[in-house]
């Protein structure tokens, strides 16, 4: 079994990370590592989650059915883990839908306790985010409905409990939520989900023995950090493939670590979509970051009989090399092999114009504002469920400004809304940010600049959030919240209240 090489540090000069840590007994911290040298690489055909089969109703909702349950999986032959899944017993299916489509989605607990579901990237009434406001209680239903109005995307769904998400998502309840739209079905790209086109979600995990253990983790001023990782739930995954194209869509679901994905063999890619949609312009790349919950669209050309291996290669983009252990910036990952069979269908070629970016460029934005982020915070401020942060009004956009002011490992994901990333430290963004983006990477002592716009609807009593998407931080209150309003409008009141309603 591949793991990571570790190290015990008990030294004076950790002694204050230790005071924090206390309650875990001992520090483990990561030196740099390979964990592709082993006999069992790449020994399982990876898991495609199923696509949801929706009912219609009279008025055309597509009504999508979700079970948040607990089971038990062998992810090593002989040895149950305890998980948590929707309509199964670890992970999700893949919800898809159309832009136009009016989409219902019946959410039941039977775990036992509340949780939430939150669209990840989807553009909806803050009623229906699935924030830590929409808490589902146990043994309750929830069954929030929209319509879809944004481009084609890969977007996801996890839960969103206030100051328990990393635990509900490490266990197991995450999922894809592609969507569609005419311009992107004119496209000549993979588009056959499970053949060409193939859902990546990669989390890092830890084992006792051959066991699967949610309940260990390591370096906890960023969060859980495991020795290896799984891809949509499978170990060691492979996937034969027949086609000369082959489109990944890359989901960072893990909870804290940050990936550089590229090829074993160095090959380049086409990078084609980032968070929220498909780039203006193929854009040719040998490596794609992403940090948690950063989705990337990536076509990758294969020849008869060859194989390929995705990786996660070691990475910069940190402060010092402390640092950069913390958040396993110096690891490098086995991800998931490709094998070509022998004989390839024949793919067209990529298109050379992709999509109009529809987010604002910052021209017509009607103010600036300013986030500090420094643990467990936000300009200073934790997380309070009755507390509005921010009154946006509606139609209108706005310049945020985040910065990460010091030197942990952050990244910025707003609710509701895309943005364009429009400087990196004063300076144009890198290719792969120039995209329509809701979650991104911000360094150590990096600022990053964004503009967004607010097309509601308006609600005063129900608030969005932002917040840093390495969980463990959300978790301590580095999160803040917004209201989008009508002009003039004041926000109202929200409250811990709602917290732990049943629905």
């Amino acid at each position: 079994m591949p793991r990571l090489k570790r190290v015990l540090v008990v030294t004076a000069s950790v002694s204050a990370v230790l005071a924090v840590l206390l309650g875990s007994g001992a520090l483990w911290l990561y030196t740099s590592a390979d964990v592709s040298t082993t006999g069992d690489r790449f020994s399982r055909e990876l898991a495609i989650p199923p696509l949801a089969k929706p009912t219609v109703e009279a008025d055309g909702t597509k009504v999508f059915d979700l079970t948040m349950q607990s089971g038990q999986k062998e992810f090593t032959a002989g040895k149950k883990t305890r998980t948590w899944g929707f309509n199964g017993d670890h992970l999700g299916p893949t919800l898809r839908a159309q832009r136009g489509d009016k989409v219902k989605v019946r959410i039941r607990n039977t775990l036992g306790e509340a949780s939430t579901v939150h669209w990840h990237g989807m553009h909806l009434p803050a009623k229906m985010d699935g924030g830590p406001h929409q808490m589902v209680a146990s043994g309750a239903t929830w069954s929030p409905r929209w319509t879809v109005d944004q481009p084609a995307a890969s977007l996801w769904y996890h839960p969103h409990p206030h100051g328990r998400t990393e635990k509900h998502v490490q266990r197991g309840l995450a999922g894809m939520f592609l969507l569609d739209d005419d311009a992107s079905n004119r496209l000549a790209l993979p588009r056959e989900y499970g053949i060409n086109d193939l859902p990546v979600m990669v989390q890092d995990v830890t084992f006792d023995g051959a066991e699967l253990d949610f309940d260990r983790g390591f370096l906890r001023d960023t969060g859980f950090l495991g020795e290896r990782t799984m891809v949509n739930g499978t170990l060691n995954p492979y996937r034969t493939v027949s086609d000369e194209l082959v489109r990944l869509r890359l989901l960072n679901a893990s909870t804290a670590r940050i990936y550089d994905f590229g090829f074993s063999d160095d090959r380049s890619f086409t990078m084609v979509a980032t968070d929220g949609g498909l780039l203006e312009k193929p854009l040719r790349q040998d490596r794609v970051k992403l940090s948690p919950g950063e989705r990337a669209e990536i076509v990758v050309r294969m020849k008869p009989g060859e194989r390929t291996e995705l990786r996660s290669f070691p990475h910069g983009g940190y402060g010092s090399a402390w640092e950069k252990r913390l958040a396993g910036g110096d690891d490098s990952l086995s991800v998931l092999q490709l094998r070509a069979a022998n004989t390839l269908r024949p793919s067209p070629a990529l298109p050379s114009e992709l999509a109009t970016l529809e987010v604002p460029d910052g021209s017509d934005s009607v103010r600036e504002r300013y986030f500090g982020l420094t643990t467990p915070g936000i300009n200073g401020r934790e997380m309070k469920m009755d507390r509005v942060d921010l009154t946006v009004t509606r139609g209108t956009a706005e310049t945020w400004v985040v910065r990460n002011e010091h030197g942990t490992p952050h990244n910025f994901h707003v609710h509701d809304v895309q943005f364009r990333v429009l400087e990196v430290n004063g300076k144009e963004p890198p290719p792969q940010l120039r995209g329509a983006k809701d979650t991104v990477y911000v360094a150590p002592n990096t600022t990053v600049k964004l503009a967004m716009r607010f097309d509601g609807p308006a609600d005063p009593n129900s608030p969005y959030m932002y917040h840093c998407h390495l969980l463990y931080h959300e978790d301590l209150g580095m999160m803040g919240q917004f209201v989008v309003v009508e002009k003039g409008q004041k926000a109202g009141t929200v409250g811990a209240r709602d917290a732990h309603a049943g629905h």
